[in-house]
């Protein structure tokens, strides 16, 4: 699992604080230097699940029968995305939102959890075509020559543009 940016302890003084009544949530937030919204997260993950609702990690990995257990819930109408959010101790609304766009595109197989990262097996990879022992065609042999030829005159060409710049007087 993921490290969590703030620590538990940190949380856990944060909610205690506006718990006891003494201060807002904004009050809390401005002076630790955070987004109200993350500290009003977390009072609301602490009320609903205690300290467990704190120790939050993220990328955390959840079932396609689960996905669709939360997307139903939503499509019903008896829970908003925030409230299922809320609901399925779910860490991000936004991770809701991507579910519910790759099941609108790809179905059932949207909600499947993708290996992350560079592949293991590059399979599309194509290595440099090995050169066979069997001889050319005459066609391949005057397409080969003509790409060497289109090259140099290129060069040439460049070269050519070069030595006229260089020529041309300063003025």
């Amino acid at each position: 699992m993921g490290i969590s940016k703030y620590s538990l302890d940190f949380k856990k003084h944060c909610v205690e604080t506006i718990k006891r009544g003494c201060r807002s949530s904004k009050s809390v937030a401005h002076e630790m230097g955070l987004d109200a919204t993350m500290v009003r997260r977390w009072v609301k993950f602490y009320e609903l699940y205690g300290v467990a609702g704190l120790e939050r990690s993220g990328n955390r990995k959840f079932s396609v029968k689960f996905k669709l257990k939360v997307l139903r819930e939503i499509d019903s109408g008896r829970l908003s995305i925030k409230e299922s959010a809320l609901k399925f101790n779910i860490a991000a609304e936004s991770s809701i939102i991507n579910w519910q766009r790759n099941y609108e595109k790809f179905g059932i197989l949207g909600l499947e959890n993708k290996s992350r990262g560079r592949p293991k097996i590059m399979s599309d990879y194509k290595r440099k075509k090995r050169k066979s022992d069997k001889p050319l065609t005459r066609e391949e042999e005057l397409l080969l020559e003509n790409e060497r030829l289109r090259a140099e005159i290129a060069v040439l060409k460049k070269l050519d543009a070069l030595i006229l710049a260089r020529k041309k007087p300063k003025s």
